[in-house]
């Protein structure tokens, strides 16, 4: 189904949450650099990242995405804490992000 080394860009994946979000922040021209897209996209990808499997449809930059998806991946699960955030105090810090990267209104 897909040539040697054809990159994780052109491999079609299920939609689950993760490439929804993917697709919908495309859509809208995020600015998040590639890095973090690939970070959203392929953190639920456990056979790529956890057990090394599709290396064979890697291409050179899939080497560099999957450092930042690892490095990701240290936050993602088992990392929650018992105590809940203040969300009033975050949210000028969260909405800061938003701004930068996602201005304006959403088509969803």
């Amino acid at each position: 189904m897909y040539e040697p080394h054809c990159g994780f860009k052109n491999l079609k994946f299920a939609w689950g949450h993760d490439e929804y979000l993917y697709q919908m922040l495309k859509f809208n021209e995020t600015t998040i650099p590639e890095e973090g897209l690939a970070m959203i996209r392929y953190h639920s990808c456990y056979p790529w990242h956890n057990k090394k499997e599709y290396k064979h449809l890697m291409n050179e930059d899939d080497e560099e995405l999957l450092d930042w998806v690892l490095e990701f991946n240290k936050f993602d699960l088992y990392t929650k804490a018992d105590i809940r955030p203040d969300v009033e105090k975050l949210w000028p810090y969260y909405q800061e992000i938003i701004d930068k990267y996602l201005p304006g209104k959403l088509s969803w």
